[in-house]
């Protein structure tokens, strides 16, 4: 049974995607700072019973990160897929964004998951299999006015996914992105309302829902995209059309 590390994995999309993998019959590990009630249901489901483990990790403790993969892999063996979804994103103009805030962004959104997928990939290339799904936003390439430090670590994160898509295709391990478009999740809740109003107006579909996001992750995980890599996959009820 293949082992899929999910990050931010307690609420919004991180849940669902663990959520989604588990349907899929992987084994999965949600990483997050703290357990919510809502994860620790997913292993009161009979089917998911021994397949789902948390750790509880903030990502913003990077230099710790190499000792926590080290740890994972002790206790759960090899990894097969790692889904770098954990973020934050705090609204606010860049002139008067406080340093401590873009810190903790840059470290968290793009900082962590270089890390993480540094020290995951080693036992990939080892196998000579493997997948790594980042999840980015559409942010990373039309921006929004108050979120231009997380559209920065988004679009690196896209940069990244393409060039380590490059490096290791050689060992049988892809790399992609999925791209969502605002979501009604916990993190954009912090927006303004008339912020939200005006995405709701550009979506023609709707606005999408964590499970649309998550069953791109799926595919991107699964067989059918073997050949799919240095992809970025969006997601977004055609706002962005």
């Amino acid at each position: 049974m293949k082992t899929v590390l999910v990050t931010g994995a307690s609420r919004g999309l991180g849940l669902a995607i663990c959520r989604r993998l588990l349907q899929d019959g992987l084994r999965v590990i949600g990483l997050s700072r703290i357990e919510t009630e809502d994860f620790r249901s997913l292993a009161k489901d009979p089917g998911a019973k021994d397949r789902v483990t948390f750790f509880e990790f903030d990502l913003a403790r990077v230099d710790e990160i190499p000792d926590v993969v080290a740890s994972l892999k002790k206790s759960h063996g090899k990894i097969y897929g790692l889904v770098n979804n954990a973020a934050v994103g705090l609204d606010g103009l860049l002139a008067t964004q406080h340093a401590t805030d873009m810190s903790k962004i840059l470290a968290v959104n793009l900082q962590a998951p270089i890390v993480l997928t540094k020290y995951t990939c080693r036992s990939m290339i080892a196998e000579g299999e493997g997948r790594i799904v980042n999840v980015s936003s559409i942010v990373a390439r039309i921006g929004f006015s108050g979120l231009s430090v997380y559209a920065a670590t988004k679009a690196g994160l896209e940069g990244f996914t393409r060039s380590l898509a490059r490096e290791l295709g050689r060992a049988n391990v892809t790399v992609n992105c999925v791209a969502p478009g605002f979501m009604e999740t916990e993190m954009t809740s912090g927006l303004k309302e008339q912020h939200l109003d005006s995405i709701r107006r550009r979506s023609h579909l709707g606005l999408p829902g964590v499970n649309d996001a998550a069953g791109a992750v799926s595919y991107l995980l699964g067989p059918d995209s073997a050949r799919v890599t240095g992809s970025v996959i969006t997601v977004d009820g055609g706002s962005t059309a």
